[in-house]
Formats: C-alpha cells, structure tokens, sequence
C-alpha cells in the first residue's frame, strides 16, 4: 500500500521551515504532495502559479510533487487517495487552531490521519507572513527563504501595489 500524504498550505512564499517539514516527510511517506490552497479571499504576495514555480525549484526530493487546489482539503485527499494531512505546528498558538481543523478534517475524512511536524529549531519562529513583514520593512530575509525566493521578493515588492507591510516604497 502505497503512503501518500497531502502537505496544505498558502506557501506565500516558500521558507526554510516548509521546506525542513517536506524533506522529513519524504523520508517518512511514499509520496508526498505539496498542495497550495487556492483563496479567493486573501491576497497573496504571489500568484498560485508563482508559488507552484517556486516551490517545483525548491523541492528536490523524487517522491514530492506540487498541486494546487481549491475547496475543501478532505475532498482533495479523496481525490489523490491520501491518507495522511501533514500540518506543520510552530508555537503552542498553532496547536489550538490545527487541532480543531484536524478534528473536522477526521470528521469529514475518517480515513486520513493528521500528523502535526515540528520544523527544526533553527526554523521554528518562521512564517512567511512575518517574512513578508520584515523584507517589506528593509530587513533581511538571508537564511529564511532560498536566495531565489528572495530574488522574487524583491522583484514584487518592487511592483506590488499592496505591500509593502510598512516602511519599503515598493516603486523605488
């Protein structure tokens, strides 16, 4: 029986800490998709396409791929036939929300498991909001993001209407 999993996620943008979260995964699951929930109701940084390509650059592991989607998660895993919803738990915080999405989630799928996965120390306190903020404010990125992703930072930050956070012109 093959063991796929479903890693979800905005990845607005990719960090260091998704990318120690896959890799383990890897090691741990046959397959692994990596799958960016389409959100009409936010306004991501980059396009799904974007993030898509990013992410198919970062992730060099053979049995990890990259998908989209939109709707409801469950319905996915049904449809790609996983049975294993990895979330990715950063603080304490993270834990209250993710327990009652993976409650509901086993409500609505029995069949698949969440399984919650620390990233490494070193990449705990990221998100990629806060990685946002901190290059919309001048900050360094260095060691969040791969050097690429920061390259394509700077690029929208340069163009975006919506960001900056605070403090960068994104015209200069």
């Amino acid at each position: 029986m093959i063991r796929r999993a479903i890693y979800p996620g905005s990845f607005d943008p990719v960090t260091y800490g998704h990318l120690d979260v896959i890799g383990r995964a890897a090691k741990l699951f046959d397959e692994v998709i990596v799958a960016i929930l389409k959100n009409p109701g936010k306004s991501p940084l980059f396009t799904v396409e974007e993030r898509m390509d990013m992410l198919r650059r970062a992730v060099t592991w053979p049995n990890v791929s990259v998908d989209a989607f939109e709707g409801l998660l469950v319905d996915y895993a049904k449809e790609k036939r996983a049975t294993v919803i990895i979330r990715g738990i950063r603080a304490v915080s993270d834990y209250e929300y993710e327990l009652q999405m993976a409650l509901m989630n086993r409500r609505l799928y029995p069949e698949a498991e969440t399984i919650f996965m620390l990233p490494g120390e070193d990449y705990s306190y990221i998100s990629s909001k806060l990685v946002k903020e901190v290059f919309s404010l001048g900050g360094s990125v260095s060691g969040l993001v791969p050097r690429f992703v920061e390259q394509r930072m700077r690029e929208k930050f340069k163009t975006h209407t919506q960001y900056p956070v605070g403090g960068l012109n994104p015209n200069e």
